[in-house]
């Protein structure tokens, strides 16, 4: 199959544009938007896990979702396929969750997502397309500097900016990918949308982990893993007993509401010991940090700014987290410490630590255990 389509009109040869299509209003539109660039558009949209009986809940792919995309595509006039990815997800993002959970940790599967299934799994499937880009209703920016290197940069609109789980992005995929929305802010999105007249325009978005069919992460994890969600012990950072908890699952890092603990001075979680099934709690000063060390770095141009030298960043250590200014030390197997100039509240073992350069976001990784 060739990867040009001849417009008989002027005789120019299309680039095609393989859009991940969800139902949304933002793929909608970025499909939209491609076509009217004038590229040869494919839309594919990827039938995700469910659990039984739960199908008509996933926030993906419902029936209804996969109607509204197919409709979508009849009315933008590009072909359109539904492409089976159930069993791969399910083992590669559903255990991921499960496993992380086992072992204490926070994972965000957003991120491992992205790099597992969108722009691995149904990136090769667009190359295998012979398309130019995939393209995604993501809201982040790919930019090229002087010198030829692509960067990803953070979307015009900071409320709906995604490069946080985009980190991952490496100097091929961001050749080859198109992320059309992410230069306009989701207002500007939802007038595209009734221009174009997509029947999406009011749709509302979708907030939570889609395989979770809307229900409580707790209820999820009790059903799959019901042995991390049992009752434990309650220490302080000396190892005396303060009381039990319900289930690790239930707790997160720095919280401090709700622990069933009486205390003269202010408790937090500090963190989950998985082993024992244990929760540990401390002073607010315990659930500071000044330093992190993260794992499975990469770098979106394929190495650090300074090489193997430190390096000044700001660094996101949740999605919505406010950048805060550090120095980022490069170290081996695709690790690096952060020192933070500042102390930061609540790190949480199993996010995205992500370093940016005001809006060029120069890569990350996952925050290791303490």
């Amino acid at each position: 199959m060739s990867n040009v389509q001849e417009d008989p009109a002027n005789n120019i040869k299309k680039k095609r544009a393989v859009v991940a299509m969800s139902g949304g209003v933002d793929s909608s539109v970025a499909a939209a938007l491609m076509v009217e660039q004038g590229y040869d558009v494919i839309g594919l949209m990827m039938r995700l896990w469910s659990e039984d009986g739960k199908e008509m809940l996933n926030r993906c792919c419902t029936p209804e979702q996969m109607d509204d995309a197919r409709h979508i595509a009849g009315s933008l006039g590009i072909p359109f396929y539904v492409v089976d990815v159930k069993d791969y997800f399910r083992d590669t993002i559903v255990d991921f969750y499960l496993d992380q959970h086992r072992l204490g940790r926070t994972p965000n599967p957003c991120i491992e997502c992205n790099r597992e299934i969108r722009f691995n799994w149904l990136y090769e499937r667009a190359m295998a397309l012979n398309a130019d880009y995939l393209v995604t209703g993501h809201y982040a920016q790919v930019k090229q500097s002087a010198d030829g290197v692509y960067e990803l940069h953070t979307g015009v609109d900071n409320n709906k900016d995604q490069s946080y789980v985009l980190h991952m992005l490496d100097q091929e995929h961001l050749a080859h990918v198109k992320f059309p929305v992410g230069g306009i802010s989701k207002p500007e999105v939802r007038e595209l949308a009734k221009k174009f007249d997509l029947p999406v325009a009011s749709k509302s978005d979708s907030m939570d982990l889609c395989f979770l069919s809307g229900e409580d992460y707790r209820d999820f994890l009790t059903r799959h893993v019901p042995e991390i969600n049992q009752p434990g012990p309650i220490l302080n950072t000396a190892g005396e007993t303060l009381g039990q908890h319900t289930g690790l699952p239930n707790y997160t890092i720095g919280q401090r509401k709700g622990l069933g603990i009486t205390s003269p001075d202010p408790l937090f979680v500090l963190r989950k010991s998985a082993s024992d099934n244990a929760l540990i709690l401390g002073s607010r000063s315990d659930v500071v940090t000044h330093d992190l060390t993260v794992r499975n770095v990469s770098w979106v141009a394929g190495h650090p700014p300074s090489h193997d030298e430190p390096f000044p960043a700001e660094v996101k250590i949740r999605y919505k987290a406010r950048p805060v200014s550090a120095q980022v030390i490069p170290g081996p197997n695709k690790t690096a410490t952060i020192q933070f100039e500042d102390p930061v509240f609540g790190a949480t073992p199993g996010q995205g630590a992500v370093f940016y350069n005001g809006t060029n976001c120069l890569g990350g990784g996952i925050i290791s255990d303490f």
